[in-house]
């Protein structure tokens, strides 16, 4: 069984009167690729901060790869690899001795090795600049590189894909689905940006106002949280068709149908019987994605 490399119990931490976190609790085991999700200011930056024993909690104790950040840091942050919001780049400096200078930093120089992550970043044609002069898209990939430069055990990204086009996300995303799997290095996104995460991290921990409202995988908030199934079809079946025994639809445009079914266990006979007379082109579930999980669970509704 994989040993849990993140627990956090009843964690709190104050800036003077000010309450960021309030007695949050979790645990993440080792291998896996956890998302924190929540909006911007809520709290996500400092729990990163203080599992990386750059600041201290007011209250609770956690525990990062068996140590306590806050009393070995130096320790952990051998073992962990960060990318927070300036990523902690040498403007002045090229891309290329950026990664130089931190990797004998770290005491793990392979120049081959920046050079095969330049290339697979897509940097080489800009790896001789100046970092002041990359874009904030450019400058987040560097950051990745030089944050597992030292192969840590451990990952934390804070919103990883800001300032990416849709290539660089994809990119970026595919990256460190890879170095999960063939490193078994353990990932902690931080994310607002929900879709991105969706079919990328195993669990999800949803953070609000500096309180954890709750966690799980998909598959668990799905069960949790979604009572019906919104199914949108699109069809030439028209809705005065009685074929789908007696289960609400809606016309939403020309061709497109949304179906209410009690489960998704009626969505393969409903689409049986559709298409024994009619075409379909496309189907999708349209409440519950990540996204629509996210907002059921920070309004407390199931739907």
């Amino acid at each position: 069984m994989s040993q849990s490399v993140i627990e956090l119990d009843a964690v709190s931490k104050y800036f003077g009167d000010q309450v960021v976190l309030s007695n949050v609790s979790m645990s993440v085991k080792e291998g896996d690729i956890v998302g924190l999700l929540g909006p911007n200011g809520s709290g996500k930056t400092t729990m990163i901060r203080l599992m990386n024993g750059v600041i201290n909690q007011t209250a609770g104790k956690l525990s990062i790869l068996g140590m306590d950040p806050g009393i070995e840091g130096d320790t952990v942050r051998k073992d962990t690899g960060i990318l927070t919001e300036n990523a902690g780049l040498y403007h002045e400096m090229s891309g290329l001795d950026n990664l130089i200078f931190f990797s004998k930093l770290y005491g793990q120089f392979d120049l081959k090795q920046i050079h095969l992550y330049i290339e697979e970043f897509e940097l080489t044609q800009h790896m001789h600049k100046k970092v002041g002069a990359y874009s904030t898209g450019m400058k987040r990939r560097l950051g990745i590189i030089k944050a597992i430069l030292h192969k840590p055990r451990l990952l934390f990204l804070d919103e990883p894909t800001n300032g990416l086009d849709p290539e660089g996300i994809k990119l970026v995303l595919k990256f460190l689905k890879d170095l999960n799997e063939k490193e078994g290095t353990t990932i902690f996104l931080c994310s607002h940006i929900l879709h991105q995460l969706e079919h990328v991290c195993k669990e999800y921990f949803f953070l609000n106002d500096g309180k954890i409202s709750d966690y799980g995988t998909i598959n668990q908030l799905q069960k949790k949280y979604v009572r019906q199934i919104k199914l949108k079809v699109f069809t030439n079946l028209m809705p005065t068709e009685p074929i789908w025994e007696g289960y609400p639809v809606l016309v939403k445009d020309y061709h497109t149908l949304q179906f209410v079914l009690p489960s998704s266990e009626h969505i393969t006979p409903l689409l049986q019987k559709i298409i024994s007379k009619f075409w379909v082109h496309h189907v999708e579930i349209e409440n519950n994605d990540l996204e629509s999980l996210y907002f059921k669970i920070r309004s407390g509704v199931n739907e």
